[in-house]
Parts: C-alpha cells; sequence; structure tokens
C-alpha cells in the first residue's frame, strides 16, 4: 500500500530517476568531475524547489549550534571508523586514498562551489525534497532509511563501495536530524562542518 502511494508520487519518481542519471553522468567525466558536478546540483535544487518548499523551523543561533555540533559529531564516529581500520589492517586504505584523490576540493572554486552549491544541493535534494514526500505517507524511521538508502544508492556510480557506505551512514544521521527539527539551514550547517573536517582540518586519508 505505502510502496504502492511511493510509485504514484510521480514527481517523487522523476526526481530520483533525474538524479541517477545526472550522477551516473558526473562520475563518468572524471577529468570535468567538478564541472558537471556543480551544474547536477543545480539541476537537482531547481527542481527540488520547484516541488517543495523549504523548511525551517528553527532559529538562527539553534540551527547554527546544533548544526555544528551534530557535524563534529558526525565526524568523530567516521574518524572512530578510520581508526577501527587502522587498528583491525582492514584493506581499505588504497580505496579511501582513491576517493579523496578524486573527490577532494584542490582549487579555491571548488570550496567555493562546494559550500555554496553542493553542500546545499544535497541537502535541499535528498533531505528536503526525497525525504521529505517520503515520510508524508510513512513512518518516521521508515522514510529515513529508505531516502537514505536511495541517497546511497546514486553514489554506486562512484566505482567504490565506501562512498555509497559513507552515504548510507552520513545520510541516517543528517535524515534524522532533518526529521527532528525540520530545518533544512540546520542540516546543511551541519553537512559543511563536517566537511570541513573531512578535507580541511583533519583529512582521514
Amino acid at each position: 500500500m505505502i510502496l504502492q502511494k511511493w510509485l504514484s508520487d510521480k514527481r517523487l519518481i522523476l526526481g530520483i530517476l533525474l538524479a541517477h542519471l545526472l550522477l551516473f553522468y558526473t562520475f563518468q567525466n572524471k577529468v570535468v568531475f567538478w564541472y558537471i558536478f556543480t551544474a547536477t546540483m543545480l539541476l537537482l535544487i531547481s527542481y527540488s524547489i520547484l516541488h517543495e518548499e523549504i523548511e525551517d523551523h528553527v532559529k538562527m543561533m539553534n540551527y547554527l549550534l546544533i548544526g555544528s555540533i551534530s557535524g563534529a559529531i558526525l565526524f568523530s564516529i567516521f574518524f572512530v571508523g578510520r581508526v577501527f581500520i587502522d587498528i583491525t589492517h582492514l584493506p581499505f586504505d588504497r580505496e579511501i586514498a582513491k576517493l579523496y584523490s578524486r573527490l577532494s576540493p584542490s582549487v579555491l572554486w571548488h570550496y567555493i562551489v562546494l559550500l555554496l552549491v553542493i553542500i546545499p544541493g544535497e541537502e535541499i535534494f535528498w533531505r528536503g525534497f526525497i525525504q521529505k514526500r517520503i515520510q508524508k505517507i510513512s513512518k518516521q524511521w521508515t522514510g529515513i532509511f529508505i531516502a537514505s538508502l536511495l541517497y546511497a544508492s546514486a553514489h554506486v556510480y562512484s566505482g567504490s563501495f565506501v562512498l555509497p557506505l559513507a552515504a548510507l551512514i552520513s545520510g541516517v544521521f543528517w535524515g534524522y536530524l532533518y526529521s527532528w527539527k525540520k530545518s533544512l539551514p540546520l542540516v546543511i550547517v551541519s553537512h559543511l562542518i563536517f566537511d570541513l573536517f573531512l578535507f580541511v582540518i583533519y583529512p582521514l586519508n
């Protein structure tokens, strides 16, 4: 019954297909990855705001505080995971190094579009559009988990098993945060702080 309702939501299905198509194309173009990724997120932002309102039920000081703390907590989870990999000698080092080499921002404009387009775009589309529409006709944790699986599935085109796993973990984390506080600016701040640690302050490669 619930699955039928999801499938009958043509805007939701079209959005999922559009994201997969665009991200498939994005990950196939390694040389111009950042150009294509930026364009992809701009298209997904546009699609989202045409069909869903941006929610913000939290005052600015609160979303800045909670967003910053939660972003640091999520990074701590990934840091612990990295330590576990090192202690147990799991064969993930090469995969992680490859991801950093391919996806890390390397010039100033990469950091600018990451801050202004890519981070907000991912949260607007995956939480503010996909998760929001799924949760309209499902229970809280069902919506969070399904939206997180969809978020992770769109990263399989990277050719890495680490990136979809990381997307699933972060998707559940940010999905719960969004479901709890109903604030896109909050999860955007959380995502920003997480990426700041991941790419600038303490890279895990």
